[in-house]
């Protein structure tokens, strides 16, 4: 595992540092960061489409991070995925994720973000990346809670669309060599391991259609997110590292009532103010040989972001494993008899 590395989307803004990716590579690096994923969207921190027709440009991104001692971990287009696929019930909530020429226009903003997701495999490719992160978008999010009851075959041609979809775009990633990392989420037809296996078997088993493992969401949903490591460890190939936590009341669960996140039962917290077994998480993944990036991604309803940000590097680091090479108890090891096995067992 390699750490720590920081998601950025939720720290670019206007005010200096955190207005040019120069500044905010070197704030970061300061703190303790190794690693920094970049929102592809935002044009403070890259041109995407530029970044996958100009390997020179590419590598020029690349150049200014590794100056203030850090990695480029992967690039992120999870507002275009979302994109991919919305409902029209959804349609103006989620213009405001288009350029602006787009909005109104749903068929022009659906090719626009798959032509985004293309441009993000070719400048993952041209930035020396291996993996991607991204959204799956939703055309059957709001049947989430099956009432009124589904028609028969409604999930099956939701998702046989949804591959439809991204098909082309896993195969471009899978052209460059790239794995498609899709963070399980709320909102999104991947929200939990059922819905990623049904797509999963709607692409044919896509080989780069992966997973960008964030338990945060899991709590969120009371799903078990240490048994999720160890059925689904051979596609998780990002890792956020976020906390949550869940405190139900005899007024609102899991739905939440329409509250607002600080007020809703289930939230997101800044790294050790949640519930999230981490020391949990960072075992399975040392014990399944995961080789990613742990990325902080900071989303907290009460504590400002950059003590979050402050926090979250030595966190990380305190929970990273180093992987032994010998066993625990080889100093009291017999060495290789081959005889002598067999006359342990009895075998003559």
């Amino acid at each position: 595992m390699k750490g720590p590395a920081i998601f950025l989307a939720q720290f670019m803004g206007d005010e200096a540092p955190f207005n040019n990716l120069k500044d905010i590579a070197n704030y970061m690096a300061d703190l303790g960061y190794k690693g920094m994923q970049l929102p592809s969207w935002d044009g403070r921190c890259m041109d995407l489409q530029k970044a996958a027709e100009s390997k020179d440009y590419a590598q020029e991104i690349v150049g200014i991070v590794k100056e203030a001692g850090m990695e480029v971990t992967e690039l992120s287009t999870h507002l275009q995925g979302q994109l991919v696929a919305v409902h029209p019930a959804y349609d103006d909530m989620f213009d405001g994720f288009a350029p602006p020429e787009m909005r109104g226009n749903p068929k022009a903003r659906t090719a626009w973000a798959v032509q985004q997701l293309k441009y993000g495999a070719q400048a993952s490719r041209n930035m020396g990346l291996d993996a991607h992160a991204t959204f799956s978008g939703a055309l059957l999010w709001h049947t989430v809670y099956p009432w009124p009851q589904r028609p028969a075959g409604l999930v099956e041609t939701g998702f046989k669309e949804l591959a439809d979809r991204w098909l082309p775009i896993l195969n471009a990633f899978d052209e460059v060599g790239v794995d498609l990392c899709y963070e399980i989420h709320p909102g999104e037809d991947l929200h939990d391991g059922v819905t990623y296996e049904r797509f999963l078997e709607a692409t044919g088993n896509h080989e780069r259609a992966c997973l960008l493992y964030d338990p945060s969401h899991y709590v969120l949903q009371q799903l078990d997110y240490l048994q999720f490591i160890d059925i689904y460890h051979e596609k998780i190939k990002m890792f956020h590292v976020k906390d949550a936590e869940f405190n139900p009341t005899g007024r609102s669960g899991v739905y939440g009532g329409y509250q607002d996140w600080k007020e809703r039962p289930g939230r997101f917290r800044s790294l050790g103010d949640g519930q999230v077994d981490f020391v949990g998480i960072f075992s399975k993944l040392a014990q399944y040989g995961y080789k990613g990036w742990a990325v902080l991604e900071w989303e907290c309803c009460i504590k400002h972001p950059e003590q979050g940000a402050a926090e979250g590097a030595p966190f990380i680091s305190d929970h990273m494993i180093t992987v032994t090479e010998k066993a625990f108890d080889d100093f009291a090891g017999t060495g290789a008899d081959e005889a002598l096995n067999k006359r342990i067992l009895g075998i003559s």
